[in-house]
């Protein structure tokens, strides 16, 4: 849940991404409905993934209105829940898999910069902004990071369904 948080640190990321999840899953239960009865599930995902793009219209950037922690940390355990009520915990892996990237970074930074007493891996920690700080623009960041999770939200459900 935290991760989603620590992923909201620019305009339209954090609820980007989570509505490309929640696609993902509601995809998924759609297409199980008829195995195992998941509309309820399904439609959730849908209102969700409504409900994030009638938000990123005034939060993509230049933001007019921000998340914050209880927004992003809400999001994050829709994502973890949803995948648990769908019974398929590690697809999280996949579909929030620049989640875990920025967890990833933000572990390996601040570890790093203990052991070494003040040296860094990275310029700075969540890895979106070493991509800034590197020259990357806020929406490229946005729209790579975007486009990541989709191929891997594609990649989850066909693995998934076996298409």
């Amino acid at each position: 849940s935290n991760a989603v948080n620590i992923t909201d640190g620019l305009d339209g990321l954090a609820g980007g991404l989570s509505a490309l999840a929640f696609m993902a899953y509601g995809v998924i239960a759609w297409g199980t409905t008829w195995l195992s009865g998941y509309q309820d599930i399904a439609i959730f995902s849908f209102v969700l993934v409504g409900s994030l793009i009638g938000f990123l219209f005034f939060n993509a950037y230049p933001a007019k209105i921000f998340m914050g922690d209880t927004g992003s940390l809400a999001l994050g355990g829709f994502v973890v829940g949803m995948a648990y009520m769908l019974q398929i915990p590690l697809f999280i892996l996949i579909v929030g898999f620049i989640y875990l990237i920025e967890v990833i970074s933000v572990i390996l930074q601040v570890g790093y910069f203990k052991l070494t007493h003040g040296k860094r891996i990275f310029r700075m920690a969540p890895i979106h902004h070493h991509f800034e700080l590197g020259g990357w623009s806020e929406k490229k960041v946005v729209a790579v990071f975007s486009i990541v999770t989709i191929c891997m939200c594609v990649v989850g459900v066909i693995g998934l369904f076996g298409v």
